[in-house]
């Protein structure tokens, strides 16, 4: 592929996952992928066989780009204070639209994992991605002593990210973040106890 052939691929792709962020996988149609990214239909045709293959595309790019945030992020968080600035600054993105639209990667799970088996595996393996990055940071935390070493990690990271799920789905629903910060504080507040539990025993 050229450079120009692959610049004109990345702006299809970068603009459809604009568009379905909006409208959704279903409400965006490959006309309206056209449009928005100013290229002809045999352009686009050269780089997709068809919108299924475009969604995947754009699976892979948001996951991409919804991993790399969050590993920024999460790789920074050492102590208490550090994951309750990730939260904050979670929950502040989301209220700049005031829920709307959901999770990047929940929303699109929502809508092609009972139609395309490949398109599921994809999302299932960016969401363990997201979920490692939790259990990072926990061993972290057992590393330094803020939670004990006998704390299961890989269920606790599974609750962090099922939180922040649940938490963007009730906030797309509802419009108002304020079920999300509740989520994911729940879920902080579990780890506290862990910690206070310990100081205890110690």
């Amino acid at each position: 592929m050229t450079a120009r052939g692959a610049k004109t691929r990345s702006r299809i792709i970068a603009t459809a996952a604009d568009l379905m962020r909006v409208r959704g996988v279903g409400g965006t149609t490959l006309d309206d992928v056209v449009v928005a990214s100013n290229v002809s239909k045999s352009q686009l045709y050269r780089h997709f066989e068809d919108k299924q293959a475009l969604v995947r595309a754009v699976i892979e790019f948001v996951g991409e780009r919804t991993i790399a945030v969050e590993r920024e992020r999460l790789n920074k968080v050492m102590t208490f204070a550090g994951l309750r600035r990730w939260r904050n600054a979670l929950v502040e993105n989301n209220a700049l639209h005031e829920g709307r639209y959901g999770c990047p990667l929940g929303s699109l799970a929502n809508e092609v994992s009972d139609q395309d088996a490949i398109a599921r595996k994809k999302l299932n393996d960016l969401f363990a991605a997201w979920q490692e990055l939790f259990e990072d940071l926990l061993r972290r935390f057992q590393k330094s002593g803020v939670i004990p070493q006998e704390a299961d990690v890989a269920q606790l990271a599974t609750g962090l990210l099922a939180a922040v799920q649940g938490g963007y789905l009730l906030a797309q629903a509802s419009r108002d973040v304020t079920p999300m910060a509740s989520a994911i504080d729940m879920a902080i507040a579990h780890l506290r106890m862990l910690s206070s539990e310990q100081e205890a025993a110690s």
